[in-house]
């Protein structure tokens, strides 16, 4: 089984994205609320928007499952007050969680969390411990996005790894599902959404969890860091000396029992470096389809996305390394989902 640990619904129908519009003039212009029960998307919609996208190049490109969530750089928390937030993540879900409903063998749902930048931090993160439950118990979502940077390109939170966050991964690890780190849109002009603040939130992540002990506090907690981790597998030899100079455990030690990389890298090269320095076991197949690059690669004849083509071209990885990061890692990572498996295949 092939197992795309990241997708995103960027096709949803247009009645979303003006239901967002709505929601955010009204707030912004005399703080008003626009209920949710003003959206309407038929079941028809939904089956276009997939059928004619996700599902066409999953059948296409022979992968089986998918992840799937809101699309990320519609999350965009740094909109309204921490209400606003809320209502939008859980629309957001309720979506995803329709998707999963119509295409139960193809889609499982990773929801949004409604975080807020400023003062409105720590209460988001409750609720985002309160919408992680209920997609996880009540919509059976597997896991969940978290986004660094609520404030959407500025930096203005403190890292992860603060006590701040605490709420959520309690509440995580009860559940016991993993987070993708995974930044929203980018509001400041002079850092690009998807090549710059993307590989940017990756990597500064990272670093937030060198300079951390947040694992002897969680020590079952799962971390995914996506498009192959930024920065992080090209300079693996600085954050390892890092880690000596400061007379911390060896990276490997420290980090890699909690936290993953994901196969979002769209040339060859760049893969054959992921897989190279990254233990098999801490890589998730992933496309991030359809996504941030959507074009055709000249040099492949192959969607840059298409990153199933691109790790089978590897001549590197043995059987039970494809394996692995293949589907295998996933179950683990995601154990709800090894879990809805054996039931599905119970009742089969």
């Amino acid at each position: 089984m092939i197992i795309d640990c990241h997708g995103h619904f960027t096709t949803a129908p247009a009645a979303l994205g003006q239901w967002r519009e709505r929601q955010i003039a009204k707030f912004e212009a005399t703080g008003a609320r626009h209920s949710p029960d003003e959206l309407r998307i038929e079941d028809e919609e939904i089956r276009a928007a997939i059928e004619n996208g996700q599902l066409k190049l999953q059948r296409e490109r022979g992968t089986d499952v998918t992840l799937f969530s809101p699309g990320a750089g519609k999350m965009a928390h740094h909109y309204g007050d921490a209400e606003t937030s809320r209502v939008w993540s859980r629309v957001s879900n309720d979506l995803i969680a329709r998707v999963c409903g119509l295409f139960p063998d193809n889609f499982v749902g990773v929801c949004q969390l409604p975080q807020s930048p400023g003062d409105a931090l720590a209460e988001s993160v409750r609720a985002s411990a309160a919408e992680l439950e209920r997609c996880v118990t009540e919509l059976g979502f597997v896991g969940c996005l978290l986004n660094p940077d609520p404030s959407d390109g500025y930096w203005q939170a403190p890292p992860l790894t603060d006590r701040v966050y605490y709420p959520l991964y309690e509440k995580m690890a009860e559940l016991d599902v993993p987070a993708m780190v995974h930044v929203a849109m980018s509001r400041n002009p002079a850092v690009q959404g998807t090549c710059a603040h993307y590989l940017n939130g990756d990597t500064s992540a990272f670093m937030q969890l060198c300079e951390s002990d947040l694992f002897t506090d969680f020590p079952t907690l799962r971390l995914i860091l996506p498009h192959g981790g930024g920065a992080v597998p090209y300079h693996w030899g600085r954050y390892r000396g890092m880690m000596l100079d400061r007379g911390r455990p060896p990276l490997e030690e420290a980090l890699l029992g909690n936290v993953f990389f994901d196969t979002c890298v769209y040339h060859r090269r760049g893969l054959e470096l992921l897989t190279d320095i990254v233990p098999s076991a801490n890589i998730l197949f992933a496309s991030e389809m359809i996504g941030a690059v959507r074009s055709v690669d000249p040099e492949t004849g192959h969607r840059f996305d298409d990153t199933l083509a691109l790790l089978n071209s590897l001549d590197s990885l043995g059987p039970a390394e494809r394996e692995a990061i293949y589907g295998g890692n996933a179950l683990r990572v995601f154990p709800r989902l090894a879990r809805r498996f054996a039931k599905q295949e119970a009742a089969r």
